[in-house]
């Protein structure tokens, strides 16, 4: 399963695990997501619900990584490493143009099924 996402003219494809948490997302697609820049590391949009998250683990993380942090529903695209843990599930990784999401600031975006 892939999703694509599209902000300010520009898309990117995030190609997701095979977990409950990622066909959750997947089955809301397609949708329009605020994001918010936070820490100088994330990009981050809070759901009302909570989704399924079985697979929660404490670690660090990679650039480019899409995670889950279930406390405050949380969909989150990593963007720049600072060494910090945390609990999270992953739900994907974005396939490239990190360097351009990371750009990105707030943003509205539109997730959708990619083709």
């Amino acid at each position: 399963m892939k999703i694509q996402m599209e902000a300010r003219g520009r898309s990117w494809t995030i190609a997701l695990e095979e977990n409950e948490t990622a066909r959750a997302l997947y089955s809301k697609l397609p949708l329009m997501l605020d994001l918010q820049d936070l820490y100088g590391r994330e990009l981050c949009h809070r759901f009302r619900e909570a989704l399924p998250a079985r697979e929660v683990e404490m670690r660090g993380y990679e650039v480019g990584e899409v995670v889950y942090w279930p406390p405050r529903h949380s969909f989150v695209i990593l963007y720049r490493q600072n060494g910090e843990a945390f609990d999270m599930q992953s739900i994907g990784r974005v396939e490239s143009g990190i360097d351009e999401l990371a750009a990105l600031g707030d943003a509205t975006v539109r997730l959708s099924q990619a083709k």
